[in-house]
């Protein structure tokens, strides 16, 4: 849907917050491209979504309080305070249309599942309460299509760019790709390799960690969809 338009992850913090969580993204600028801050109490992002509601234009979200989630609204109007601010964080599924135009599979597109999310052994730089490991994003290819891969992601900087491993899974700590951490399995043919990319699911296990009062991010998989263009953050122009 909205094939072409760019795609972001939404983490909603109080802004007594706010600035630890801006440094953790620009401290981890691979699983967090921040693309966007809002400031306390604007629910309308100025940037990506003019005219956008956050609390409400997302399919659906994730409520944490004290590192446990609680709920998995629709929208988070009764939750919302005067002082949350949000973030618009970079999302792969940006540069997936430039991967299909290319000629290369994306198999969660062909399969009609969520993409495949795991958590990692590879630590983020730590930044006031957020701390914890990147998640990364599973597409799988074979070898020559993973060059190519990496060639068009690396393109799209703003949106986790070129992958962060490519067909060793041990060496970042995933053992079973058959049990995503997030999102849903998918099928891994003969004569292909899992490729990983940085994802924007990272603040999550930050979130988790940090245990703050509350915080809100968007369900793994469910982004808000914005005005901007794909080739916008592409450095090919």
């Amino acid at each position: 849907m909205a094939c072409g338009y760019t795609q972001v992850n939404l983490v909603v913090l109080p802004s007594s917050l706010a600035d630890d969580f801006d440094a953790f993204c620009r401290s981890n600028p691979k699983p967090c491209p921040l693309l966007e801050r809002t400031e306390p109490g604007l629910f309308g992002p100025r940037r990506m979504a003019p005219g956008a509601d956050l609390r409400t234009d997302l399919p659906r979200y994730r409520v944490y309080r004290s590192g446990e989630l609680v709920d998995q609204p629709r929208s988070i109007e009764k939750y919302w305070r005067e002082d949350f601010v949000s973030f618009l964080i970079g999302c792969s599924f940006t540069f997936e249309w430039a991967m299909l135009r290319a000629g290369l599979p994306v198999r969660h597109v062909e399969e009609n599942r969520n993409v495949p999310m795991y958590r990692t052994n590879v630590m983020c730089v730590p930044a006031g309460a957020f701390h914890g490991p990147l998640v990364v994003s599973m597409r799988p290819l074979t070898p020559d299509q993973a060059r190519r891969a990496v060639e068009v992601t690396s393109h799209f900087e703003h949106v986790h760019g070129a992958p962060v491993q490519i067909g060793e899974p041990d060496a970042i700590g995933i053992e079973h790709l058959e049990e995503p951490d997030y999102g849903d399995a998918v099928t891994i043919r003969e004569g292909e390799i899992p490729v990983f990319w940085a994802c924007g699911v990272t603040p999550i296990e930050a979130i988790l960690r940090a245990r703050l009062e509350i915080a809100i991010t968007h369900e793994p998989g469910h982004m808000l969809v914005t005005d901007v263009r794909d080739e916008d953050l592409c450095d090919l122009k």
